[in-house]
């Protein structure tokens, strides 16, 4: 009893700052012609520069060890935009009171959210055809962010992050 209480309650604290993704592609693209990359030049990533150096060393060695090399004429353009915004508490506690008699009533209700608004970072990465000029495969997560993390928690979480992104990069080919 006590192992699966434990194992609740550790797959409910891992659960809660995994990072949600999400994906995107044109299902006509052969993703295998494309070898090499570069950043679009007038990319605004939304992320400070430190982040986002991080972010890109993180990009750059995950896409180095699915045989992508930098290139100044790439075969894909790469975009990163990104967001910080606050959750909602998703609980609330209701507290009423009532009263009658006769055909007289009242009634007063109160609302109160428990548990303080959370930040969310939405990154988005956005892989363009350099050639056609078009959209063939995009990205987009959503994770817990703390700007208070030490340098050392945000570098492993965006390599976390990079990775799950990742993941089902090129897209399985369906018959």
């Amino acid at each position: 009893m006590r192992f699966f209480l434990f194992s609740v309650i550790l797959i409910l604290l891992t659960s809660c700052g995994a990072a949600k993704v999400s994906y995107d592609y044109d299902n006509q693209t052969d993703f295998s012609s494309y070898t090499t990359y570069n950043y679009f030049d007038d990319m605004e990533t939304g992320l400070s520069e430190l982040d986002e150096k991080r972010l890109l060393d993180a990009m750059d060695a995950s896409l180095s060890e699915k045989g992508f090399m930098f290139a100044e004429e790439p075969d894909v353009f790469i975009n990163i935009t990104s967001s910080v915004f606050r959750s909602q508490p998703g609980n609330n506690v209701g507290v009423g009171l009532g009263g009658g008699g006769g055909s007289l009533g009242g009634g007063v209700s109160i609302g109160i959210p428990v548990g303080s608004p959370k930040l969310r970072r939405e990154i988005q990465l956005d892989f363009v055809d350099a050639n056609k000029d078009l959209l063939i495969w995009q990205a987009l997560s959503e994770s817990s962010f703390r700007e208070a993390d030490a340098p050392r928690e945000k570098e492993e979480k965006l390599q976390i992050l990079v990775a799950e992104m990742f993941s089902k990069y090129p897209p399985a080919k369906r018959n």
